[in-house]
């Protein structure tokens, strides 16, 4: 067995790869319109390691996928928490749960989909802003 990639319906693909690819820092693998079953497959993937795919679905007809959490996250290991987390603030992504034991973090797609980032190899020392910032939301 192998493993291949998460699936996540999107409700706006332009938006969701604005978030996954520029602010993220994801790039686009590849991408395929379906005509005649009305919907749009984008696979975006970190830079080195293109074999753990996230594969947004947009199905043209609109639907509403609602707010649920039984989905989970998805999560990604990042060389310096705090410098994902302050590019992405700087982008004006809400970071839902802050880095504040220098660790893990949460955001949310425009889709409310949970990211945790995870701080790779020993966490980094806590340090402002972080530290005293409150949660926003859920994650």
């Amino acid at each position: 067995m192998k493993y291949l990639h998460t699936m996540v319906r999107v409700t706006n693909l332009d938006e969701s790869l604005e978030f996954y690819c520029d602010k993220l820092g994801l790039k686009l693998m590849r991408r395929y319109d379906v005509p005649e079953g009305r919907y749009t497959l984008a696979f975006v993937a970190a830079e080195g390691d293109e074999g753990s795919a996230i594969e947004l679905t947009y199905n043209w007809d609109p639907e509403d996928y609602g707010s649920s959490r039984n989905f989970g996250h998805i999560a990604y290991g990042v060389e310096n928490i705090y410098e994902v987390c302050e590019r992405l603030a700087r982008a004006g992504v809400t970071i839902n749960r802050p880095p504040r034991d220098g660790r893990m973090a949460f955001v949310r797609s425009p889709d409310n989909i949970s990211i945790e980032l995870l701080q790779m190899r020993a966490p980094l020392p806590p340090r402002e802003p972080w530290v005293s910032m409150p949660n926003s939301g859920t994650w």
